[in-house]
């Protein structure tokens, strides 16, 4: 019996893959074909098939075409023992991937981005370690910044955690109460105790003046990732109808 070859046709209608793939693995010697002709036509043999259908494999694995290259040179066990290495890698990908669907599916359902989880176990610091770095870069060198800085100092780094996570609690507690009452004039009288109760929050931590509020205010319109943060409270007027709100306690301590 003849030994069967396979124009690149065949190997395409057997395996699925393009031309331009299995050209460039002839190019870059990844598989070669079992015999060109005279007039440029390539044949592969039953061999070449089957190491074709391990570099697919391979491929659809992960593995990079320069590793897929090294790991056709090696042997069986040898090859075995990189794929249960690999399994481990891709068990730690998988476990990651869900982690980050989970994220995503909170931050869509209206999570705001402060509370996710994303970068753990990444080099990348957390959403909340990256407001405080910025915080410290812009404010660090004012006196209320320091008074902040200092009191939370006092603290360990558990009772910090759960300090902060309160404090987001609370806050967010006052922003459902304010969205409750948005059809309200700002000056109304809930309205203005729903904002005492908001800077009480704040002086969990600092003594807020009426130059601090006014900026907090302030980062709160500017800063455009508070949007989806606010979002979640209220319609799209919400954080001009806070903004006026503060505004108005602001002017009445200031008088």
């Amino acid at each position: 019996m003849k030994t069967p070859y396979f124009t690149v046709k065949d190997i395409i209608q057997i395996t699925g893959i393009t031309k331009r793939a299995l050209h460039y693995y002839d190019k870059t010697d990844l598989l070669k074909p079992s015999k060109v002709e005279d007039n440029g036509y390539r044949y592969y043999d039953q061999v070449a098939l089957g190491n074709l259908q391990m570099i697919l494999l391979f491929k659809e694995m992960n593995f990079s075409l320069k590793d897929i290259a090294a790991m056709m040179q090696l042997s069986k066990d040898e090859q075995k023992a990189i794929l249960r290495e690999h399994r481990s890698t891709l068990v730690q990908r998988k476990q990651k991937l869900e982690t980050i669907i989970g994220q995503l599916d909170e931050y869509v359902d209206g999570t705001d981005i402060s509370h996710l989880n994303l970068f753990d176990n990444s080099p990348i610091l957390s959403i909340q370690e990256q407001y405080e770095s910025e915080a410290k870069f812009v404010y660090g060198d004012t006196e209320k910044y320091q008074e902040f800085e200092a009191n939370v100092n006092r603290l360990s780094m558990e009772e910090q955690q759960k300090a902060y996570q309160q404090f987001s609690v609370n806050m967010e507690k006052v922003f459902r109460e304010l969205a409750k009452h948005q059809e309200q004039s700002p000056a109304s009288g809930e309205v203005q105790a729903l904002v005492r109760e908001w800077k009480s929050c704040l002086e969990q931590f600092m003594v807020c003046d009426a130059e601090i509020l006014r900026c907090i205010a302030e980062v709160y319109t500017t800063d455009r990732r508070y949007a989806g943060y606010f979002g979640q409270f209220g319609d799209e007027e919400f954080l001009s109808f806070l903004y006026e709100a503060i505004m108005v306690y602001v002017e009445g301590e200031e008088k």
